[in-house]
């Protein structure tokens, strides 16, 4: 048996867990604990470390590798955090050599997308394959990729960053961008969506299950909106008609360009996979290349809702290996 660290880092919360693997490589996670993220990066990963030390204590276990989850931009080379949209004071932050020191184990930093895709490739839906995508499809959009057997960050960990690609000339706000891949597919996108289609349904008589007047506009979640769908309210399912074509439309794009095995669609597809699956795959299937279709799937997320729980243990894994390689690679003393 081996224990590894996991430690996420989140705009919200920060979480630490711990690991089990077996001789086969299944996880089961022992232990875990989260916290409110402090304003101050070194508070926070302060508290992360002594949080690890105690779990180790309590549990009467030593971590031989830690991954760290946290959301991009960052440089996964150098530890360093470069202040994501939900953590503004995280500028620059070395997330890596802190954890390193202090507990003398290999530490490896990915974002979120990517610490997701090393998850389901290796315990989830993903397992098997050599070419997979994920799409986190929650708060935001993102991807991460595994390519030829590999994680694929890109130059500069950008790769994946698919929730910017614009997919109308207008439409909801995502990642900055009118009409982008996330302004229609993601949780802040589709409540964005919906606020819009309730407006316009208030104006003309029509009152939606998930908005009852102009003025609780403000309190529309993708939630009410997915709960209101599944009850048969029209303008929610007419939100999620939207959704479900914009997201064929950006399946069929991303299966062109990278010919992957499968896509794992995390968060939103999973919970409304009955209202989703049937529109994504009618827009997919009209505008993807058939050969390039024919081998590729697409699922929900494997790891469900626990996902975000896997991911960062995914890194330390991953960093575990990649320390494992190197040292194969070294010559020997008989042949230095």
């Amino acid at each position: 048996m081996m224990h590894i660290a996991g430690l996420d880092i989140g705009g919200t919360k920060c979480a630490v867990s711990i690991g089990r693997l077996d001789e086969l490589g299944t996880v089961s996670i022992i232990d875990k604990e989260q916290f409110p993220t402090p304003s101050s990066p070194s508070a926070a990963l302060t508290a992360m470390m002594d949080l690890l030390e105690q779990l180790q204590r309590k549990q009467g276990v030593l971590v031989r590798a830690a991954g760290i989850s946290c959301g991009g931009p960052l440089d996964s080379q150098s530890g360093k955090v470069h202040r994501p949209p939900n953590l503004p004071n995280w500028d620059a932050f070395d997330v890596v050599t802190p954890v390193r020191e202090r507990f003398g184990i290999p530490v490896a930093l990915q974002n979120d997308a990517n610490a997701c895709a090393l998850a389901e490739w290796t315990w989830g839906a993903g397992r098997g394959t050599r070419n997979m995508i994920f799409l986190t499809f929650g708060t935001g959009m993102g991807a991460g990729l595994i390519l030829d057997g590999k994680l694929y960050s890109g130059t500069n960990d950008m790769a994946g960053e698919v929730g910017h690609v614009r997919m109308e000339h207008d439409g909801p706000i995502g990642y900055g961008k009118a009409g982008s891949f996330e302004g229609f597919c993601s949780g802040g996108g589709i409540a964005r969506l919906a606020a819009a289609r309730a407006k316009k349904a208030l104006m003309n008589g029509v009152t939606p299950l998930y908005c009852s007047s102009m003025d609780k506009m403000d309190e529309i979640t993708t939630k009410k909106v997915g709960e209101a769908a599944q009850a048969g309210d029209v303008t929610a399912l007419a939100v999620f008609h939207t959704v479900g074509v914009q997201l064929g439309r950006g399946l069929a794009m991303l299966v062109d360009i990278l010919n992957p095995q499968r896509i794992v669609i995390g968060s939103i597809y999973g919970r409304q996979q009955a209202i989703l699956e049937p529109i994504v795959q009618k827009t997919f299937h009209e505008e993807v290349l058939s050969y390039s279709a024919a081998v590729c799937d697409i699922v929900p997320a494997g790891l469900g809702e626990n996902i975000g729980d896997y991911a960062s243990l995914s890194v330390a894994l991953h960093a575990l290996k990649a320390k494992d390689r190197r040292k194969q690679m070294m010559p020997s003393m008989s042949e230095a």
